[in-house]
């Protein structure tokens, strides 16, 4: 139902406020009622603007915020809708973090401090995207060695036999560090620290892949 507000907008109003608003075709709004309706029909806008997002992909609550205010919503609705939903558990962010985590565990592995930057990115708290790393990589039994050793196991596939051979070698040489201070870089940007790096080093020495060109 189209309702004309006094300073001659037109509010298309949803059927639920129709009925608790009493309203009729033709007849006057009372200009009491008109604050009330038309913060009652933000409201309803913003909370199916919010379902609406959440029902591409889970989201946090800043983000989910950050898109509501730029659609338009005043703050006092956005966190008035933001309650409700987090009230009603659709709005979660401790969930939400743990769920991005185990999808990252399964398409996209990282070390624990790269995920719990890529959670402080989508809004996630600093607490709970801490406490979301550490729950899922106990919950999965993810060893962060080892996760490196995987890693760097991958990278040097990807690296050509020279690259390889240099990591490898036992002796000194500038290409050998080279290769080295390469893997570091590598595992220290997916997340990694110096001593799971140097665990990863470790573990390639100590169990070198083959050769290529070998069975």
């Amino acid at each position: 139902m189209a309702v004309v507000l006094d300073d001659g907008r037109e509010l298309v109003v949803s059927a639920r406020l129709t009925v608790e608003f009493g309203l009729r075709t033709g007849d006057p709004l009372d200009p009491r009622d008109e604050a009330r309706l038309v913060e009652a029909d933000a409201a309803v806008r913003a909370r199916e603007a919010a379902l609406s997002l959440l029902s591409f992909r889970p989201r946090s609550r800043r983000e989910l915020a950050d898109r509501l205010r730029r659609k338009g919503f005043e703050a006092r609705i956005v966190d008035a809708t933001l309650e409700d939903l987090s009230e009603r558990g659709w709005v979660d962010d401790a969930a939400f973090a743990r769920a991005v985590v185990r999808d990252r565990l399964r398409l996209r592995p990282r070390g624990p401090g790269r995920m719990a930057q890529e959670l402080r990115h989508l809004g996630v708290g600093d607490r709970d995207a801490r406490e979301a790393v550490e729950q899922v990589f106990e919950e999965e039994e993810v060893s962060v060695p080892a996760l490196a050793l995987d890693l760097a196991r991958g990278w040097l596939r990807r690296q050509s036999p020279a690259v390889g051979a240099a990591l490898m070698a036992d002796e000194f040489t500038p290409e050998r560090e080279k290769a080295r201070r390469r893997l570091h870089a590598f595992l220290a940007r997916r997340g990694f620290g110096g001593g799971a790096a140097r665990s990863a080093l470790e573990g390639l020495l100590a169990d070198p892949p083959p050769s290529r060109g070998r069975s």
